[in-house]
C-alpha cells in the first residue's frame, strides 16, 4: 500500500460546512514511518501539520494552511490481548469499524457516543463522551497511545510509560503531536435494554437526581417551544436479545428521526413562525419502546440531518438549574428553535484536559439545522452555561479563550507545560488551538 499525495491546494470542509481550510498540500500516510518522514519535512518546508478525521468537529481544530494528514491508510485492528482486556487500534479507523470488528470478536467497548462516523483518533482527542453514571468518555477507556512527535519521533504513553504524556494526550486536541494508534480497554461483549418514552420537562428536571442514580446511562432531549421531552434509558441486560423490528426501524430511525425531520427542518428555515407548532408535533412523534440489543446498536444512531453544535459540562449538580435557565430564555425570546436540546452525563475523570476532569459532570448541547443562523442562539446559551461554570466541548462550537480555560480546568497548566516541551515551535498548532491554549 502506497501513501498518497496531493500537491495541489484544494478547500477542506467539515461536515457541517461551517468550516473551511486551504491547506498547501495533503499526504495520506500509510505506515507511521512514512508519517514520521512527512513531519519532519514539513518541518524543513516551514509548514504546521494537522490531521483529520472525517470533519465532525464544529471548531477549526484540525485545519491548516501547511499539511493536511488524512489517515484512512492508518486503519485496522492492529491486535487483541483477550487476557488483558484491550485492543489496539490504528488511529484512522471509523468508530463505526471498530464496532462491528470487536462485535464479531465478541468484544465492546464499556461506553460510546451516539453517532459513530468519527475516527478513534478524531472521535477521543475532543473528548467524544456517550452518557454513563459510572462508565465515561471514550478518551477514558484508552490504556495506551502512540503519536508522532513534532520532531518526527514515535512515542508511545500509558499508565506505567511516559505517564505524564498519557495523563493529557488522551484528549489531546492535536496540539501534542499525530495520534497513530490508541489501545482502548474492552470487556465481552454484553446487552442493553433500551427504555424509551416521552415525559415532561417538570417531571424530568424534578426527578432527574432519580432517573440519573437509577439508571446506567440516562440521556434526554427537551423540545423547545414545548414541555415536552425524550428519555433513553439503558441498562445491562441477561437477555434474551429483543432488537428493534426492521419495519418499525425503518418508520421510525429513518423516517421519523431522519427524513421527516430533515424536511421539517427546511420548513423551518423557510418559514421560522412554524417552528414552535413543528416542534409540538415532533416531540410527540416517537412513541415509547423498549428493546434489547449489542452496545453499539443501543447507544449509537443515525445522524443523517446536518447541523451546527454547542455543547457544555457542567458540574452535575448544576446541570437542572442551567437547562430551567435556558428553557427560560427561549421562552422569552423572539428565538425559534427546531432542533432538541440533548443532556447527558459522565463521571470525572483524571484527564488533564477532559471535559469531564476533576468533576461529575452533566453535558447541554444545544443543536441549529445546517444553514440557519445560530450565533444569537449560541450566544444567549453559552452566557448560561459559562455562569454555572461550563467547559465547552472542545469540538464544537464555542467562543471561549486560553484565559477563560485556564481558570476552568485546574490542570490546564500541565497541559501547555508538555505542549511547550514537546512542540515548543507549535509544528501541530493553528488558530484554534491558539485561542484556546494560548501562544
Amino acid at each position: 500500500m502506497k501513501s498518497t499525495v496531493s500537491g495541489k491546494s484544494v478547500t477542506w470542509r467539515n461536515w457541517a460546512g461551517n468550516v473551511t481550510a486551504r491547506p498547501a498540500r495533503e499526504v495520506a500516510p500509510a505506515s507511521v514511518e512514512e508519517l514520521s518522514a512527512i513531519v519532519r519535512k514539513a518541518a524543513e518546508d516551514g509548514l504546521r501539520v494537522k490531521a483529520v478525521g472525517t470533519g465532525h468537529s464544529f471548531t477549526a481544530a484540525a485545519a491548516t494552511d501547511g499539511v493536511l494528514i488524512r489517515p484512512h491508510l492508518l486503519t485496522g485492528i492492529r491486535r487483541i490481548d483477550r487476557e488483558g482486556g484491550t485492543v489496539t487500534v490504528e488511529a484512522g479507523t471509523p468508530l463505526k469499524r471498530l464496532n462491528l470488528a470487536l462485535a464479531r470478536e465478541g468484544l465492546s467497548l464499556t461506553n460510546m457516543g451516539d453517532i459513530m462516523e468519527q475516527t478513534v483518533s478524531g472521535a477521543t482527542s475532543t473528548g467524544t463522551h456517550g452518557t454513563g453514571r459510572d462508565s465515561a468518555s471514550l478518551a477514558a477507556q484508552i490504556k495506551g497511545l502512540e503519536m508522532v512527535t513534532a520532531d518526527g519521533s514515535v512515542l508511545t504513553c500509558s499508565e506505567k510509560e511516559n505517564p505524564e504524556v498519557f495523563a493529557a494526550a488522551r484528549v489531546g486536541l492535536g496540539a501534542l503531536g499525530v495520534i497513530t494508534a490508541i489501545t482502548f480497554s474492552v470487556e465481552p461483549l454484553f446487552l442493553l435494554t433500551a427504555r424509551e418514552e416521552p415525559m415532561g420537562f417538570d417531571e424530568v428536571t424534578d426527578s432527574f437526581e432519580e432517573l440519573f442514580a437509577e439508571n446506567e446511562h440516562f440521556e434526554f432531549y427537551w423540545f423547545p417551544h414545548t414541555g415536552n421531552c425524550n428519555t433513553k434509558r439503558n441498562n445491562r441486560s441477561a437477555g434474551p436479545e429483543r432488537p428493534v423490528g426492521t419495519v418499525r426501524g425503518l418508520y421510525e430511525d429513518e423516517f421519523l428521526s431522519n427524513g421527516l425531520f430533515q424536511a421539517v427542518n427546511y420548513v423551518g428555515r423557510a418559514v421560522p413562525a412554524t417552528i414552535p407548532s413543528i416542534a409540538r408535533i415532533s416531540s410527540r412523534a416517537l412513541s415509547a419502546r423498549t428493546y434489547t440489543d449489542i452496545p453499539h446498536k443501543v447507544f449509537t444512531s443515525p445522524r443523517r440531518v446536518r447541523f451546527t453544535e454547542m455543547e457544555y459540562a457542567v458540574p452535575r449538580a448544576a446541570v437542572v438549574e442551567a437547562l430551567r435557565e435556558l428553557k427560560a430564555m427561549v421562552d422569552r425570546s423572539p428565538l425559534r428553535i427546531s432542533f432538541p436540546v440533548e443532556v447527558r452525563t459522565a463521571p470525572g475523570d483524571d484527564i488533564a484536559l477532559s471535559t469531564a476532569s476533576g468533576r461529575d459532570s452533566a453535558y447541554i448541547a444545544v443543536h441549529m439545522f445546517r444553514g440557519t443562523p445560530y450565533q444569537a442562539y449560541f450566544s444567549a446559551a453559552e452566557r448560561i452555561f459559562t455562569a454555572h461554570e461550563g467547559r465547552p466541548h472542545w469540538g464544537k462550537v464555542h467562543t471561549r479563550d486560553a484565559e477563560y480555560l485556564a481558570g476552568a480546568y485546574p490542570r490546564f497548566g500541565e497541559f501547555t507545560r508538555l505542549r511547550d516541551r514537546l512542540d515548543p515551535e507549535r509544528r501541530f498548532g493553528n488558530d484554534y488551538l491558539r485561542r484556546v491554549l494560548g501562544e
